[in-house]
């Protein structure tokens, strides 16, 4: 038995052995896979932290351009990586990604600011951890895919809900043995009041905040504190909304499911209907059909009033001729049609294999399990150089709907999609509105020329 083949029994022995802790199963895999992180916000310090139970990585880089954000985040890994080593800081992500010495780069920025780091880190020889959606335009969200191809990169969306135990339970149990029958509607919704309402004035930049940089290709529109921190997802300068924040989730989750590629024709209509006070420009309502002939996935969310189910504010409903399946990041229900025993399943916590989860702050306890399976089936491509569960095409079809489902309520009709070339069909109009304005000095990315 030689060296490789002994630790590669050891590895698998060990894993078999503690179940919820990922084990490197290759010789180079011994040494500590060395990452950075762009964007040290709220999700992007949580999603590190799950990678740190899973895996002793080195922390080596940070890039934010708040440097109270970043220098918090740097004493927050220092204490918790095994090295105690405190990472080097950067606003500037190409020089971060110029050092060309890290293994992992993880993209956890605003969206406006997924595309271009992501295809720069690909470039410098990094795999990739993303957020979703994966581009604000759908060429943003093609240019990334040819990166990750051309360079050949593993790439994961953070689409956790592919790896959400429960979720993955209720497709293996209902879905894929048939029991809703045939299924010939899905309901994906949310009705979180999750927009503001508020309208404060215009205001400078805190000292701690690059605001240009901050801003990069986007517009540049004057500060505002519901913009930063965390605020940002009111404003479409910067997104797609609650479409491009909680719609993807859920329409990729539906697609991983029933395995759905590309929709025939999208449609949506909605806007500003109740709240027409607020600073925030997304929409209040918004209802979004994505059409694939024999099963229609219908999306719907308002920020106001209550949801039809209290237990399933977001989520999606499988409607079959055999059963009815309520799925969400919290449970799942399943009623059988015509009687027969109903099944019901809660979220697996997994408070005391990490009891770090009970302390952290900001932390959604309930994600935990999910973004460490994330973590680990990302390792494990990365280990075998293959695609992971959210790999960047699949992360590239949901963002890029959720996106053409804006266009078309922009535009006042539906639009019939071309995958092979990345075109609406028969509407010049629609297709120059796949790519987003770049402001300058940034250049906007096109998939043959990354």
């Amino acid at each position: 038995m030689n060296r490789r083949q002994f630790l590669k029994l050891g590895a698998t022995a060990l894993a078999a052995a503690t179940a919820v802790r990922y084990v490197p199963t290759t010789f180079a895999a011994q040494k500590p896979r060395r990452v950075g992180l762009i964007g040290t916000g709220w999700y992007g310090k949580s999603a590190l932290f799950r990678l740190l139970q899973v895996e002793p990585v080195e922390v080596v880089s940070l890039c934010d351009p708040d440097s109270r954000m970043l220098n918090e985040a740097a004493d927050m890994v220092a204490e918790r990586q095994p090295s105690k080593k405190r990472p080097r800081l950067y606003k500037d992500f190409r020089e971060m990604l110029r050092e060309r010495d890290l293994d992992i780069v993880m993209v956890s920025t605003p969206d406006h600011w997924h595309c271009l780091p992501m295809i720069e880190a690909c470039r410098a020889g990094a795999d990739v951890w993303v957020e979703k959606p994966i581009g604000v335009d759908v060429v943003e969200c093609q240019s990334m895919v040819a990166a990750a191809r051309k360079y050949n990169r593993v790439v994961q969306v953070n689409t956790q809900r592919r790896s959400t135990p429960h979720l993955v339970e209720a497709r293996d149990r209902f879905i894929r043995e048939g029991r809703l029958g045939r299924i010939g509607l899905v309901e994906v919704y949310c009705y979180y009041h999750m927009r503001t309402r508020e309208n404060p004035p215009d205001t400078a930049p805190p000292e701690h905040l690059d605001w240009e940089w901050w801003t990069g290709p986007a517009p540049m529109r004057p500060f505002n504190r519901l913009i930063h921190p965390r605020g940002w997802r009111n404003f479409m300068e910067y997104g797609n909304g609650i479409v491009g924040d909680m719609c993807i989730h859920m329409f990729d989750m539906v697609r991983w499911m029933l395995d759905l590629g590309w929709p025939k024709r999208i449609s949506s209509s909605g806007g500003i209907l109740v709240d027409k006070q607020s600073k925030a420009n997304i929409t209040d309502t918004q209802t979004a059909t994505f059409d694939y002939g024999d099963l229609v996935v219908v999306w719907t969310h308002r920020t106001y009033g209550h949801a039809p189910d209290p237990q399933y504010p977001w989520g999606a409903t499988f409607y079959g001729d055999r059963g009815t399946l309520k799925a969400s990041i919290m449970s799942y229900d399943f009623i059988p049609q015509g009687g027969g025993e109903p099944v019901h399943k809660d979220v697996t916590y997994e408070l005391e294999q990490y009891p770090e989860d009970k302390t952290e702050r900001d932390l959604e306890r309930h994600v935990a399990p999910a973004l460490r399976r994330h973590w680990r089936n990302f390792l494990e491509a990365v280990d075998q150089r293959s695609r992971p569960v959210a790999d960047i095409e699949q992360g590239a079809i949901s963002s890029a709907c959720c996106i053409l489902a804006n266009l078309s309520m922009q535009l006042g009709r539906s639009l019939t999609w071309d995958p092979q070339n990345w075109r609406v069909v028969g509407d010049d109009e629609a297709n120059r509105l796949l790519r987003r304005p770049y402001r300058a000095p940034w250049s906007h990315p096109e998939p043959d020329k990354v």
